[in-house]
Formats: C-alpha cells, sequence, structure tokens
C-alpha cells in the first residue's frame, strides 16, 4: 500500500481525495467488477493513517487518509455516506461521499466529548448518531450531526452508561441499541481504564426522536468487568454483543451475551474449544447474510469463530493469527489481521479493528 503524502496538520483545513475518485486504472477495474466493497482503517510502515476501500477478494480500490487513527464506521446506503471515526480518545471524524468528487468533510466533537469510534445513521441518511464520552462527569453521550449541514452538531442525548461503544439501529428504524462497555476513561490519561472495581456495562434501548431510555439490560453482578463492546442483530431481531474480559483470566465467564425480546439480556455459554479460541476477548461480531450466522473475531486469541444463531452451536472455528476485522460477504465472511491480511490478500499495512460493508 503506498503511502499519500499530506500533512496532518493540514487534513482538516479540507484536503483529501473523494471516495471513489482519482481512481487508479487497477482500482477502476476492481470497482467495475465488485458486486460489494469494503472499508477498512489502517495504518501504513511509516506511520500514516487512513481508510481503504477494498473488493470481496481483499484487493485495493483506492485509498484516503485520515489525520489520525480510524476505529469503526457509519454507512449510509440510502445517503451514500461513509463516516471513518477516530479511535478512542480521539475527536475527529472523517466522511466520505460516494457520489461527490469534492473533498471529505472533517467534523469533530465539542471540545469536553470525545468519539468512542462507532456511530449509525437514521435510516434516511440525514442524521448521524455518535458514540461520545462527556469525560469531565464520566457520562456517556450519543452525540447527533445533521449530513445534510455538513455534519455540524444539533444535538445530544445520554446513552443512559458509562463508555458507549457500538450503536446499531434495530429494525424498526426508530431504536438505537447502545452497548455501554461500562468503563470510565478520560484523554488527560490516554486509554487507561478508571474504573474497573466498579464497572457496570450495560445495553441500552434509547429512543432515537426523544433520547428517552426504553429498557436497559444487564448481566448478572459476578460478570460487571465483562465489557460489553460489539454487536450484531440476526434475522429473529435478537442482538448478539461481544464482550471484552476485563478479570483475572482464569475465571470462568462467557464473552457473548444475547439481548432477545423473550429472554432479556442473557450470557452465552460456547463449547470450551470455541471459548478458549475467543480468548475472553471479542473484537468483532458480524452477523452474515443469512441472517442466522454470527462470526466473532479476536485478536487476543487468534481465531475467528462462527456460529449458528438458532441453536447456538459453533460451527467453524478458524485460526486466524491477530485477526479482528470479520463481515459479512456474499457467500460468508470476510476477515482481516493486524499483520496485513484481508481476506485472500496481503498488504503492507496494519488493519484496524473493524470491517464496514458499502
Amino acid at each position: 500500500m503506498s503511502r499519500l503524502v499530506l500533512e496532518r496538520r493540514n487534513f482538516l483545513a479540507g484536503a483529501g481525495l473523494a471516495w471513489l475518485s482519482a481512481l487508479t486504472p487497477a482500482g477502476a477495474e476492481r470497482l467495475a467488477k465488485s458486486e460489494l466493497l469494503f472499508a477498512s482503517a489502517y495504518m501504513d510502515p511509516q506511520g500514516a493513517y487512513g481508510v481503504a476501500i477494498l473488493d470481496g477478494a481483499g484487493a485495493l480500490v483506492s485509498t484516503h487518509l485520515l489525520p489520525g487513527r480510524g476505529h469503526g464506521f457509519a454507512t449510509s446506503a440510502h445517503a451514500k455516506w461513509l463516516v471513518a471515526f477516530a479511535r478512542r480518545p480521539g475527536n475527529f471524524a472523517v466522511a466520505l461521499h460516494k457520489g461527490r468528487a469534492s473533498a471529505p468533510v472533517a467534523f469533530h466533537t465539542p471540545r469536553d466529548r470525545h468519539f468512542y469510534g462507532h456511530g449509525v445513521f437514521s435510516p434516511d441518511g440525514q442524521v448521524l448518531f455518535a458514540a461520545e464520552n462527556a469525560f469531565e462527569t464520566g457520562d456517556g453521550i450519543i452525540g447527533i450531526y445533521g449530513a445534510t449541514a455538513g455534519f455540524t452538531r444539533i444535538g445530544e442525548f445520554p446513552s443512559h452508561g458509562i463508555g458507549p461503544h457500538e450503536i446499531v439501529l434495530m429494525p424498526d428504524g426508530k431504536t438505537l441499541c447502545v452497548a455501554n462497555g461500562g468503563i470510565r476513561t478520560h484523554p488527560d490519561q490516554g486509554r487507561h481504564k478508571l474504573n474497573l472495581p466498579t464497572m457496570a456495562p450495560s445495553i441500552a434501548l434509547i429512543d432515537t426522536e426523544t433520547g428517552t431510555l426504553i429498557s436497559s439490560h444487564a448481566l448478572p453482578a459476578r460478570l460487571h468487568r465483562l465489557s460489553l463492546r460489539h454487536m450484531a442483530v440476526d434475522a429473529r431481531h435478537q442482538v448478539w454483543i461481544g464482550g471484552q474480559y476485563e478479570g483475572d483470566m482464569m475465571d470462568d465467564v462467557p464473552v457473548l451475551a444475547r439481548l432477545g425480546g423473550d429472554t432479556g439480556l442473557v450470557s452465552v455459554d460456547l463449547p470450551n474449544d470455541a471459548a478458549l479460541a475467543l480468548g475472553k476477548y471479542a473484537g468483532s461480531v458480524a452477523i452474515g447474510n443469512d441472517g442466522v450466522t454470527l462470526a466473532i473475531a479476536s485478536p487476543k486469541g487468534g481465531a475467528v469463530v462462527t456460529l449458528d444463531t438458532r441453536s447456538g452451536h459453533p460451527l467453524h472455528i478458524e485460526t486466524a493469527s491477530r485477526s479482528c476485522g470479520v463481515q459479512a460477504s456474499r457467500d460468508g465472511f470476510v476477515s482481516s489481521s493486524e499483520a496485513g491480511r484481508f481476506a485472500n490478500s496481503t498488504h503492507d499495512c496494519a488493519w484496524d479493528n473493524h470491517i464496514a460493508a458499502i
């Protein structure tokens, strides 16, 4: 992967490339042949950060620089936006538009907020909801940005918990599901976790129009150190949540939970081989296009585990060193690693934790 030369201090003044514009001939050919594209953040060998657009085989279509390390994404098929969020405790986001030959739109949190790396669009693509930290108070916040107004901040409401991480929009199109990881941080102390003894992870269902808490769900107290981070919704509208355990690695605890309308939030016990493969750390989760297959990737365990959401039984355990990104592909899943592997290709870069389908 070649490095695009750009002074980072000038990036937010408006420099950059439009999404899918100025393609190389090879990139244009891959774009024309691909039914599905993916996006992932990366770091190149010189330490520059960016977002790459790739085809289903993992071949590069285009690259776009970021002013710092990226993490997760929000996508809108309707409005053709791809937003890359800074990794916590970064305060920038960059929006790329598929159909406009213009510079990316860079925007920030307020001075007393930072992003938690994830967000989601409203169904019409006009509003972006972003997970944020009000770091002086430790309160989780959902920032609201207007996509039709240059991603100007237009409001906020509580995440009804501490440390909101991934956000998903439920199938009704009006309810946010927020994974409050339960960990308090402050940018003055980097990524240091300030409240491990009193962690309180939860899953909150929130009305997008009013910010009203519809319901909040927590696991039993013995699992209060299982930080609930990443989510995917299956065809039965169950939410599957991957956790990251912040306690003693010898503890017998699950790494996966499920929120269902008839069961509430429950932990999911996996067979020993699958549990050991994940190493008490789910870096990302994804539901397949069939709506019933779940993939869980773990960079610490060095594995990608797939299971049937109807039975809860594992289908396959793939040993994949330093794997973290995972996303549904046409006939299964695509995964990436911190060592440069993406699907069937290898690149001279380190992929970050998440893959978005665009």
